[in-house]
């Protein structure tokens, strides 16, 4: 039988914090978007970073499709909190972040399916909105900000051979111009939406 040899010693991993900060814009950032959780018999998705490591991860601790899902550092710690709304024909995703220090959490942004496909992002307090193209689509799609620029795209991951892997692996580009945790947040609300989580 095998043994398992122990990890050489592995350099801190940042805080929170620096993960949070490394987060705000500060160059184009391509992340993998793993869509299955890492929890036993758990619904959610894994993100990695550049470095190939966990750098955050979403679980909804119930069925598939459920009102709920949480979205974590690599420590497991929760960034944003994610709820559906119902109201009849009236669905929407509202994103709350979570904060330290005793702030709790604060309302941030609202994502509702739009009339011609794709979606639209409200942001809470601000008049900012962002509209997802082609979400209906769950391994394809834009996220477009003011005057319809492209702020980040997803698509399925190829290998470096070329190689295109499935459904639920896919890689997503960040532009510089945006709050890299505002995306990773949409993306995950589109995941729910079209229930591939």
């Amino acid at each position: 039988m095998a043994k398992i040899q122990p990890l050489p010693a592995a350099s801190p991993s940042p805080s929170s914090t620096d993960e949070c900060q490394s987060l705000q814009p500060r160059g184009e950032q391509v992340f993998t978007v793993w869509m299955k959780s890492l929890v036993f018999s758990g619904n959610g998705c894994t993100v990695y970073g550049a470095d190939g490591r966990v750098a955050f991860r979403v679980d909804n601790y119930g069925c598939r499709g459920g009102r709920e899902a949480f979205f974590m550092d690599r420590d497991g710690k929760t960034l944003i909190g994610i709820r559906r709304k119902s109201f009849g024909m009236f669905r929407r995703w509202e994103a709350c972040r979570y904060f330290d220090a005793g702030e709790g959490t604060r309302p941030w942004f609202t994502l509702h399916k739009a009339r011609k496909g794709g979606a639209a992002v409200t942001m809470h307090g601000g008049g900012r909105t962002y509209a997802v193209e082609g979400c209906s689509c769950k391994s394809d799609y834009k996220i477009s900000g003011a005057g319809g620029a492209v702020v980040a795209a997803i698509a399925r991951k190829q290998t470096a051979s070329g190689v295109v892997l499935g459904e639920d692996v896919l890689t997503l580009t960040v532009g510089s111009e945006v709050d890299h945790l505002l995306v990773l947040g949409m993306v995950v609300v589109c995941g729910l939406m079209n229930r591939c989580m």
